[in-house]
């Protein structure tokens, strides 16, 4: 396996528009990185210029050391799977899966025995004599997996290779590439729009937005302390709330608008934002009904709007004032909607933003 750098990487299309700026992160030896961001934000590029399908504008790919700007794709080393499984109609899944051995020339003898291999890895062994055509999507899914895999490359990319299938799907494909990697010891770098597929297969992840990146971490350091506000509200489902308010010259009280927040002594005031406009963050678990045994924390006047069971907890939506909070809370008997109840935020976990959502995290006095 192997190691990819990126120094510096930026691509602009003719017409000016910069789809990737200025990216610059490392992918260890055995690492699965994961680049995720909305449709639209150059994750698919950046990874198509690692493959070396797209041609670099400015700054430099290496693999395993060596850069790779004007390597062919062929001779990198890598494998990639697409969105679209891009199978051959006409041809079987074992046949599908031996393509590119053959193209290499590869022995008959060590083609059929990787085959078989990486047939029985992905659980593909009855399936070896099928067209395409006579496989679900899951099934097409895992021969365009194997196609990949049977090459043993040193790098594999995987451009959302589980977008095509349904949720139920997507979950056991999920466990299933978390179990292949560890099986495998792979480098793998794996793009999707799908924070729930980022979260739990990265073993770090790339945030992106608009070319640029936000923010590289851990999925737990990045729920927990994300860089701005872009990548606390992007991250979360239910997303983060968002408070958009003035602090007072202390830094004691929030006004938000219909009402004012008490943040003295519950929680430390953010540094540098005291008597200006800032956004306060807080995820829906940490939204808690004030009747609760609720610790330390602002607490505000709201309307419950609606309640939407999901089985093993409720999310509840509020409103206070013109904002709209989400809570996520386990099930219990509630008031109907347009009951006013009072709520807590936890203290130790609310988050001050400035109101641009790419600015940094606020951080708090202390």
């Amino acid at each position: 396996m192997a190691s990819v750098r990126l120094d510096r990487v930026r691509k602009v299309y003719e017409g000016g528009h910069v789809a990737v700026d200025e990216a610059s992160f490392e992918v260890a030896d055995r690492e699965l990185m994961v680049l995720v961001g909305p449709s639209g934000c150059g994750k698919s590029t950046l990874l198509r210029m690692i493959a070396g399908l797209e041609s670099i504008t400015a700054g430099a790919v290496s693999i395993d050391g060596r850069q790779v700007n004007e390597v062919a794709p062929k001779d990198r080393n890598i494998a990639m799977v697409f969105q679209s499984y891009a199978l051959f109609p006409h041809l079987t899944v074992a046949q599908n899966i031996a393509f590119g051995l053959k193209v290499r020339k590869v022995p008959a003898a060590r083609i059929e025995q990787r085959v078989r291999a990486t047939a029985g890895a992905l659980e593909l062994e009855s399936l070896l004599d099928r067209l395409p055509r006579a496989l679900s999507g899951g099934q097409r899914q895992r021969v365009a997996l194997a196609r990949a895999l049977v090459r043993e490359p040193a790098v594999f990319l995987l451009d959302e290779p589980l977008s095509n299938l349904d949720a139920r799907l997507r979950q056991s494909m999920r466990i299933e590439l978390a179990r292949l990697h560890r099986q495998l010891g792979a480098t793998m770098i794996y793009v999707t729009h799908d924070q729930v597929e980022a979260m739990t297969l990265g073993q770090r992840i790339v945030v992106f937005d608009r070319g640029r990146i936000q923010q590289i971490d851990t999925p737990l350091r990045l729920y927990q302390q994300p860089a701005n506000r872009f990548v606390a509200g992007f991250l979360g489902s239910p997303a983060m709330n968002f408070l958009p308010g003035r602090l007072d010259a202390d830094g004691a009280r929030l006004d938000v608008g219909a009402q004012i927040l008490q943040l003295d002594g519950a929680c430390p005031p953010p540094g540098g934002a005291t008597g200006r406009e800032v956004v306060l963050g807080v995820r829906p678990e940490h939204v808690l009904l004030a009747d609760t045994a609720a610790p330390v924390g602002p607490s505000l006047n709201a309307t419950l709007e609606a309640i939407e069971p999901t089985g093993p907890e409720l999310h509840v939506v509020f409103r206070c004032g013109p904002h709209e909070l989400i809570a996520r809370i386990a099930p219990r008997p509630l008031p109907q909607p347009g009951a006013q109840l009072q709520l807590r935020l936890a203290a130790d976990h609310l988050h001050f933003f400035s109101s641009d959502p790419e600015a940094r995290r606020i951080a708090p006095v202390g």
